[in-house]
């Protein structure tokens, strides 16, 4: 991804409908690859739990958009988007998944999200739901002291909100205004339990005020307005002001992984259809046929990358103590 604003690269053309385009083409590729995995986990089985991002991608490309190229971001653990977006090669994610030599982890991260582009500021996540809060108030306060001009985007669901490392987190990080953005995917699931049943409170947003900095709820189908809001808390923090919270209120339509039967729920189909779906509210405001070539690309894209993928050979035993320091 350019490091330059969508307004920046657009020159003569409207900045809504380039950033429309700009977005567009960012959700389609995320879509390409999410309906990719589902098919292929469906066909060929998976060697561990991928849990899907599809319906979330405006949240991933919205946010992610709004940062610089030198920017760090640790992700959350649903889907590919986040990093897809920072610039990383698609065939590097799907050969971390796939636990292949040419991922960007070396085979190392088969079946779950590991990537990692220190390059492009992608920073990777910890072990545990909940670490990643802890490592990116360590990132930015390593920004503080380096005097550097970057910012740290941290990406986590509803139900990580929960863990005490969030409390922690935020509460040192607004104490010594880091610059750094916490980005809540609030999809209503806590794993198998609603929301509702976790949270005293509506919207996680509200918690912010608590730690003396703004939260801000968004809604997350709406990829032009997460980038707005989450552009206003990356200037703020970039701006020496501190952090911010940013809820974007979104849906998970599949299980909490690709193959979860969803007993628990009843409120939406097992299937592929979005509700508000991202990529319908981003086509209305880019041209038809310029969607259709994105979507086209996109799709070319994916493939080419799993065909690229397969070829790789697998990890084996001896990647375990590669790149390990002792």
């Amino acid at each position: 991804m350019s490091t330059k604003t969508a307004k920046e690269e657009a020159g003569a053309a409207p900045a809504e409908g380039a950033l429309a385009l700009d977005l567009y083409r960012e959700v389609t590729r995320i879509r390409a690859l999410e309906l990719l995995l589902n098919r292929y986990v469906k066909e060929h089985g998976f060697g561990g739990f991928w849990h899907p991002g599809l319906g979330q991608e405006a949240v991933q490309a919205g946010a992610v958009m709004a940062l610089r190229h030198e920017d760090y971001l640790f992700y959350a653990h649903r889907g590919l988007g986040y990093a897809l977006v920072k610039g990383m090669a698609p065939e590097a994610l799907l050969g971390d998944l796939f636990g292949r030599v040419g991922g960007s982890v070396g085979g190392k991260g088969g079946g779950t999200v590991h990537f990692v582009d220190p390059e492009l500021g992608v920073l990777g996540q910890g072990g545990t739901l909940g670490s990643n809060f802890v490592l990116g108030a360590g990132a930015a306060t390593s920004i503080q002291l380096l005097g550097e001009d970057r910012v740290v985007a941290v990406f986590f669901g509803d139900g990580a909100a929960a863990r005490g490392t969030f409390h922690e987190a935020a509460l040192q990080a607004s104490v010594w205004k880091l610059p750094i953005v916490w980005i809540c995917e609030n999809n209503g699931w806590h794993l198998s339990a609603p929301f509702s049943a976790q949270s005293p409170t509506e919207d996680i947003a509200e918690r912010a005020s608590a730690y003396g900095m703004p939260g801000v709820v968004v809604d997350g189908q709406d990829a032009i307005a997460v980038r707005e809001a989450t552009l206003a808390a990356v200037e703020r923090a970039r701006a020496g002001e501190g952090p911010s919270l940013v809820e974007a209120k979104t849906l998970r339509i599949r299980g909490h992984y690709e193959g979860d039967p969803q007993k628990y729920r009843d409120d939406i189909a097992d299937g592929l259809e979005v509700p508000r779906d991202p990529l319908k509210i981003l086509r209305e405001r880019v041209p038809e046929a310029e969607a259709d070539a994105l979507d086209a690309a996109a799709a070319a894209e994916a493939d080419a990358a799993l065909e690229a993928v397969l070829a790789m050979p697998k990890g084996g035993a001896e990647v375990v103590t590669q790149g390990v320091w002792s």
